[in-house]
């Protein structure tokens, strides 16, 4: 404000010809407009234009509200879009050269100069509007980034936290059900006939519950030290250490049996991705847990693992009642298999059969571009 005042007293001084009260009222009027510019810079360039017509037509020095005019053009062009800025440059352009060459080729030569000052006033502006827009759009797409990086952290932690439930319930519910079971064994062994006690089944029963319970512990460990070493998100799969797959299926059969089952293994070889290995060692051992748990005493359990195409097959079929005995008790069986089953790509079916029993069978992909990957 009283920058404008000295630009245009110094203009006034430099022209002559000052303006009368009406045109001090008229510059006055324009500088107080243009408070208003950054807020609403289109109703005031329209204010501002009526204001100065109005001055010029008194033919009062034509210079002095030139800081007023180009502030706010520069606003305009800043603050507007695009189309608003080549319609006020039009504008004032127009009427600036009507005016002027109107008035005679001397007038209109002054007047290209001021035409200049005005494209560069509104080059300027369309400048820091474009460096503006550009800024924000940087600092959107930080904040953008950051956001799903953290969702991205928080989408790996919920994973892996189902991961681990997974693993812990597999562990755990097969370790804790053949325990059960062998202790049962041993108990009805010692209550059968105390005074002819077979000390030998009982031996058995006890140490196929140590057995349990040692290998039970070392899978545990082994869990626990993923989880305590911090490195599975550096090393990926190669981070959780050795994995449990298709070779590993005949001890899995050897500690169903000792509860009682009677376990059919077929595996045909094949060469199977660790990943995929894992899911059906996992699946297997599950099916099994459930049969051991649901299908009654001494189960015939068969287990058939076969490549067929692209995909392993793996059925889990037993001749127990375990769709009637499990049908009020839904846990989280079922539900982990399917989930294992989807983290390879694969699909699994699981549900009575019709003759009798229950069974599970999954289709694993093999192809190492369809495995999504290891749980």
């Amino acid at each position: 404000m009283a920058v404008s005042a000295v630009v245009v007293v110094r203009v006034v001084r430099d022209n002559g010809d000052p303006p009368d009260a009406l045109g001090w009222a008229l510059l006055l009027a324009a500088h107080i407009t243009i408070v208003w510019r950054r807020r609403a810079p289109m109703r005031v360039m329209v204010v501002l234009m009526a204001i100065l017509l109005t001055y010029h037509s008194l033919d009062a020095n034509h210079t002095a509200p030139l800081a007023v005019s180009m502030a706010a053009l520069f606003t305009v062009a800043s603050r507007s879009r695009p189309r608003n800025t080549v319609l006020v440059g039009a504008g004032v352009i127009g009427i600036m050269l009507s005016v002027k060459f109107s008035e005679g080729m001397a007038e209109g030569a002054e007047s290209l100069r001021i035409t200049g000052w005005i494209i560069s006033f509104l080059l300027l502006g369309v400048y820091v509007r474009i460096h503006r827009q550009y800024v924000s759009s940087v600092v959107e797409r930080a904040e953008r980034a950051e956001r799903t990086r953290e969702e991205e952290a928080r989408r790996r932690v919920a994973e892996e936290r189902l991961r681990v439930a997974r693993d812990l319930h597999d562990l755990l519910a097969h370790s804790i059900t053949l325990v059960g079971v062998q202790t049962s064994v041993a108990a009805h062994v010692l209550a059968a006939d105390p005074d002819r006690l077979d000390r030998a089944a009982v031996a058995k029963a006890l140490d196929d519950v140590a057995e349990t319970c040692r290998t039970a512990r070392g899978e545990l460990r082994a869990t626990l030290e993923v989880l305590r070493s911090g490195t599975e998100d550096e090393g990926g799969d190669e981070a959780r250490g050795p994995l449990p797959g298709l070779g590993s299926l005949p001890d899995l059969a050897d500690a169903a049996r000792t509860s009682g089952a009677r376990v059919e293994l077929n595996v045909e070889p094949c060469q199977a991705p660790p990943a995929v290995g894992a899911a059906a060692y996992r699946i297997v051992q599950e099916a099994l847990t459930n049969a051991v748990r649901h299908a009654g005493p001494g189960p015939t359990v068969r287990v058939d693992i076969r490549a067929g195409g692209a995909a392993l097959n793996v059925t889990v079929a037993d001749d127990g009642v375990g769709a009637a005995v499990g049908a009020g008790a839904p846990g989280y069986g079922l539900v982990g298999m399917r989930e294992r089953a989807r983290t390879v790509g694969g699909t699994l079916e699981a549900g009575p059969r019709p003759g009798g029993g229950f069974m599970v069978s999954a289709v694993l992909p093999l192809a190492p571009a369809s495995l999504g990957g290891l749980t």
